[in-house]
């Protein structure tokens, strides 16, 4: 028997066994970091004595030559990407030497230290394509701080406001989004490497070291929880449906506003599809797709709550099938953020609609009862009865209202203090808006230090990225000069 794990303990390969065993398609995702976390192994048991000079500059050559043929070169008939680069760097520089690499080391570890190094990445790329879109959305939020449109509850005309105040709410659902990714990725970015099968090794090894070279910021400590926890996994993908979900409400908003019936917005052209049978079609299948693919992800979650669930410790085999999930739930959510950037930096925005529509509706209702509770004095629930029962009647006059007044309260309400100038400025959409300037309102000046605010919270956020990426990159460049040495 060929096969370097199989040949000791095992006297039989069954071809249909090893395939189900596989992971080798999945494992493409992490050839590049393994071949990482190899070199930093490597370095680290030179360091400590373990493995000669000589024998470890041997071994990084063959990993080089292993990184120059890629993926495709190895041999996929082995259970996983690890042992078909050990048995790789066997055939290259010799068992006498190859096989040393795996000194000190179990594929557990191994593993679990490649998937944070590639998860890392997709954090901060990730990270970086949420504060792309969310600069997009501010911007257009500034262009239309006091472009008026109808606000819904229940998908009914509600109150007036503006689309720079709706844009910013799907902005701040996404920078709560952004502190998520942060903190998955803070979780995230610490190794295990150096905690073996689960208890550790005899060797002398230094985790410290290779937690430096590989640029992480600190350990997985206990060497059991280090091994078998996904719950990084598990938060990532959480984080990845929690974005998804939000970008859900705003594809499904581009949906509707895109069809006939509203004609809020236009999608560009290069996100929208035509039919194959109805050439006036302009469907916004990016959007349906977008709103589609949340339970893709929401799927990939349950999968991966349902894999891990009353798993004893430490590791086990069902840990294999997290990662297919995480990977997919990865590229989904940053497709979908890169789709959602394009429809909302392009999209042609309909203000003659948005403003008409806001003026349907009765949705300047509830600033009349407030006007009316300010002015007479009456109770808000009292003001609420009339005002409700001239929404029936659909007239919206003062005459109208004093008729009403007299049949609940037995008086008119123009006779307690509003005249037709007050109760014409409560009807107005424009002063509406102006009116609820409060905290988080929708009056321009509102908006536009709401607007001020956010932006100086993404200067600053763009800081933290960048210092995450640069402490990542350093990392990777210190294990590339310490490896330039030995070569």
């Amino acid at each position: 028997m060929n096969n370097i794990l199989r040949r000791g303990r095992l006297n039989k390969d069954d071809p249909n066994v090893l395939s189900y065993l596989s992971s080798m398609d999945t494992d493409r995702h992490i050839f590049t970091a393994d071949l990482l976390v190899d070199t930093a192994h490597v370095i680290m048991l030179a360091e400590t004595g373990t493995i000669s000079r000589d024998e470890c500059t041997h071994i990084l050559k063959g990993l080089e030559t292993i990184k120059g043929g890629g993926y495709d070169k190895l041999d996929t008939s082995y259970e996983d990407i690890h042992i078909s680069i050990e048995a790789k760097l066997i055939e290259i520089v010799g068992e006498e030497t190859g096989g040393r690499m795996h000194s000190a080391r179990s594929r557990n570890d191994e593993v679990t230290t490649c998937i944070r190094l590639v998860l890392r990445n997709e954090l901060l790329t990730l990270l970086h394509k949420l504060i792309t879109l969310r600069k997009n959305m501010l911007e257009i939020a500034v262009e239309n701080k006091e472009t008026l449109m109808p606000g819904f509850t229940h998908l009914q005309h509600a109150q007036p406001t503006t689309l720079g105040h709706h844009l910013l709410a799907h902005h701040d659902a996404l920078a709560r989004d952004c502190q998520r990714v942060l903190g998955a990725y803070i979780r995230t970015n610490k190794s295990p490497l150096g905690s073996a099968a689960f208890a550790s090794t005899g060797f002398e090894i230094d985790r410290e070291r290779t937690r430096e070279l590989l640029g992480f910021h600190g350990l997985v400590e206990n060497s059991m929880d280090a091994v078998s926890t996904r719950d990084f996994v598990v938060e990532s993908i959480s984080v990845f449906a929690n974005i998804m979900t939000n970008l859900s409400r705003l594809a499904e908003e581009m949906i509707l506003w895109s069809c006939e019936e509203f004609g809020l917005v236009e999608l560009d052209d290069s996100y929208a599809s035509t039919s194959s049978i109805m050439p006036q079609k302009k469907n916004p299948d990016t959007a349906e797709l977008m709103r589609a693919k949340t339970g893709t992800v929401d799927g990939c979650l349950m999968s991966v709550l349902a894999i891990t669930k009353a798993l004893p410790m430490s590791y086990n085999r069902d840990l294999q099938e997290v990662t297919t999930h995480l990977w997919r739930a990865a590229a989904i959510t940053l497709g979908t953020v890169n789709i959602a950037s394009g429809i909302i930096s392009t999209m042609k925005i309909n203000e003659d609609k948005l403003s008409l529509s806001a003026n349907t509706g009765f949705s300047t209702a509830t600033e009349l009862a407030d006007t009316i509770v300010r002015t007479t004095g009456l109770p808000f629930r009292t003001a609420h009865q009339i005002v409700g029962t001239m929404a029936q009647g659909n007239i919206h006059t003062l005459e109208e209202l004093d008729r009403i007044g007299m049949k609940i309260i037995g008086k008119k309400l123009s006779d307690e203090g509003l005249d037709e100038e007050l109760f014409k400025g409560a009807l107005d959409i424009k002063e509406n808006v102006n009116r609820r300037s409060t905290v988080g309102g929708p009056a321009p000046l509102e908006v536009s230090r709401m607007i001020n605010d956010r932006n100086y919270l993404l200067v600053q956020e763009i800081d933290t990225l960048m210092e995450h990426v640069n402490n990542v990159q350093d990392g990777m460049k210190r294990l590339d000069d310490v490896k330039q040495s030995y070569l």
